[in-house]
């Protein structure tokens, strides 16, 4: 038995769910998430509850059912609180600058400014030339995006140039002796 899966999920007040059959949507607040669930899961709500079930015969259903439940857990916080991830820019040079909520256009030492158009429901804010906020419902694509924009320019082990998430601690190399 899964005991993440066993776990009860309340819901928060201002928060709605809705099961049929076997896909769940989440209204809240910041908006409104959807997910079809793995064949073999349910969802039963019981006083502003949710259980998530799994059918006792062993199979492929088992492996997903803690994973469902933490899915489920993260739309409910999504559409509630929503998710922020933090990247900060190192380097003499780089930069980001906010164009709009939906654009982002850095400086990472190439001959030309990249230009990043974020997805359908996620934002970026730029308090600083050299910190990203990326802000969204959904989890995965919060963390996805933010992954994206790092792999422009991966934090180096030598100097420490590069993009990282906040507190990553990048490991550093020591360069060539000199003779």
């Amino acid at each position: 038995m899964s005991r993440v899966g066993n776990a009860p999920i309340t819901i928060p007040s201002g928060v709605e769910v809705s099961i049929s059959g076997s896909s769940i949507s989440v209204k809240g607040s910041k908006g409104t998430l959807e997910r079809e669930l793995p064949g073999g899961i349910t969802v039963r709500e019981e006083d502003s509850t949710l259980f998530v079930e799994r059918p006792d015969e062993s199979g492929e259903s088992k492996a997903f059912h803690g994973l469902s439940r933490s899915l489920i857990h993260n739309m409910i916080v999504g559409v509630s609180e929503g998710f922020t991830k933090e990247l900060q820019i190192q380097g003499v040079g780089y930069r980001a600058t906010a164009k709009g909520a939906n654009a982002l256009e850095l400086a990472l030492g190439f001959s030309h400014p990249v230009n990043i158009t974020a997805p359908e429901g996620i934002e970026f804010e730029v308090p600083q030339q050299t910190q990203i906020f990326v802000k969204g419902i959904d989890k995965q694509l919060v963390g996805q995006v933010a992954a994206d924009i790092r792999k422009w320019r991966k934090p180096e082990p030598y100097k420490g140039k590069g993009i990282r998430y906040a507190g990553e601690r990048v490991i550093r190399k020591a360069g060539k002796a000199a003779k």
